[in-house]
């Protein structure tokens, strides 16, 4: 049986499935690695543990269904974005990874802004404000704090393009990963060098542009020795998680509208037209050379539940403790008895991009409940999407309605049934929203070797399992706390600042 073989770097772990040329997921694996938190708003990550996750359970796989290495057609790769990586003209590492979640730039974030006259100005310019999480900050930190890695680095490299390299060989960026950057002209598809030498960044050290669908190069001998797979299986340009996601849960066509329910999450709509990005929602290059994806991301959505695992039920984030959790939170009345969460746990991005934002209980009393302290975690980052999903439709028009949805999340129906009705959208779940990222990335690769014809043809083997409708009677008591959430930013943001601006400076 010949199989495509394909991967989700993600923050946690790297999930890898088999899928058939048909679209039939036949086997999937998952293994984790650490992100490091050495100081306030820093967060790194070991590029290594992202390739012996890679390795592992690629020789996993294999060993368990006892597909022959020979019937592998081909590798491709969904990624974490907004990573920064300089490595060296040999390809080599001169520092740690400095994850998407990495917060320290936020002074050069400013500095950015204020060049280019403000955020306003900025915002029409890019696309939106940004913070000290995105890019062009990051490298201007590193310019100004390590300066040596700065100039000794060939190249500025994501989570997608560096595997490629590690996989290729090759050192080339594919054009959503690029697109993240800020640094990419949507139209003409190419790298923004103007933009680049405004900021006082070398347009050499940033690699070649690919496509999702192009085949990079074939797997070296180093690699398949790594991997248990024969050299010169041909590796495709993939694309980010966001973009992958889309296509895994079939939202394909225009107007599409899928949510991610991961340890992070977003709102995307895939469309042919390019809109300028307000509040935090920016228009990236799509996994289909022909479109883009408007998103909007929130940065803490299962990491909040992750944390209330370990907070409130002194567990360890797996299976059971989620069951448990699912359980407790069915239990309990729609609105927590009047207890709001704020799932901004390591800043945000959309719909107010801040990374001095934290998340936090308001209105906690002796009375109320763990139980109910978990469902209102759950319904904190259901008003938060509802925000996100007002935004979306009064500036840009789109109702997203119906949502497909997939993530981890997508597996817990109290947690869907609370999105719907705090959202009021009906949610479509996909066949496997675990792995939907690394699904996408596998019909990407289908399309690159000619399987199906487009990006958008792969719409009609994407099942969806279930629906799940908003139910009227929880519209009341949410109508009633959605307002109360969305004053709680302009109540506290000074405090916010006064209290996390001072982390910064430490």
């Amino acid at each position: 049986m010949t199989c495509i073989l394909a991967y989700d770097v993600g923050t946690s772990g790297c999930k890898a499935i088999l899928m058939t040329p048909g679209g039939e997921i036949v086997a999937k694996d998952f293994e984790p690695y650490p992100t490091h938190y050495p100081k306030p708003l820093w967060a790194e990550q070991d590029v290594d543990d992202w390739w012996r996750a890679v390795a592992a359970t690629t020789r996993r796989l294999l060993a368990s269904t006892g597909i022959n290495p020979q019937d592998v057609l081909s590798l491709s790769f969904s990624s974490q974005m907004l990573n920064t990586i300089p490595v060296d003209a040999q390809g080599r590492l001169l520092r740690p990874c400095i994850s998407w979640l990495d917060g320290r730039a936020w002074q050069e974030a400013h500095q950015v802004m204020a060049r280019l006259g403000g955020e306003r100005l900025f915002t029409l310019i890019v696309g939106g404000g940004i913070t000290g999480k995105d890019l062009i900050p990051k490298y201007l930190w590193l310019k100004k704090n390590e300066p040596e890695v700065y100039s000794g680095a060939a190249a500025f490299m994501d989570c997608g393009n560096y595997i490629l390299f590690r996989a290729t060989g090759k050192m080339v960026c594919e054009l959503s990963n690029a697109s993240v950057t800020g640094m990419l002209n949507l139209k003409s598809k190419r790298w923004d060098t103007t933009m680049m030498r405004l900021f006082g960044l070398a347009p050499e050290k940033f690699p070649p542009l690919v496509r999702s669908i192009d085949a990079v190069g074939g797997l070296t001998n180093q690699a398949a020795a790594d991997l248990g797979l024969r050299s010169e299986i041909p590796v495709f340009g993939g694309a980010g998680d966001a973009m992958c996601t889309a296509i895994g849960a079939g939202a394909v066509e225009e107007g599409d509208a899928q949510l991610c329910l991961g340890t992070s999450g977003y709102v995307t709509i895939t469309t042919a037209k390019r809109f300028t990005g307000r509040q935090g929602v920016f228009s990236l290059q799509s996994a289909d050379p022909d479109k883009l994806l408007l998103i909007a991301e929130s940065e803490t959505v299962g990491a909040c539940l992750v944390w209330a695992a370990r907070a409130l039920y002194c567990a360890e984030p797996q299976a059971e403790t989620f069951e448990l959790m699912d359980r407790d939170v069915a239990s309990v009345e729609p609105g927590s008895g009047n207890l709001i969460f704020t799932p901004w746990l390591y800043g945000e991005r959309c719909p107010i991009p801040d990374e001095s934002l934290r998340g936090g209980f308001i209105n906690l009393s002796a009375n109320h409940s763990r139980a109910q302290m978990a469902r209102a975690i759950y319904e904190g980052v259901a008003y938060n999407f509802r925000w996100i999903l007002d935004l979306l439709q009064e500036k840009y028009g789109f109702e997203c309605n119906p949502l497909r949805v997939i993530g981890g999340g997508a597996k817990g129906l109290p947690w869907l049934e609370i999105v719907a009705g705090v959202t009021g959208r009906t949610l479509l779940s996909a066949a496997n929203p675990r792995e939907a990222s690394a699904y996408g990335a596998a019909l990407i690769a289908a399309v690159g070797l000619g399987i199906y014809p487009s990006i958008a043809s792969t719409k009609k083997i994407v099942p969806v399992v279930h629906s799940v409708e908003p139910d009227s009677s929880h519209q009341k008591v949410y109508g009633q706390l959605y307002p109360a959430f969305r004053q709680i930013y302009p109540a506290l943001r000074g405090l916010y600042h006064e209290l996390n601006r001072e982390q910064e400076i430490k």
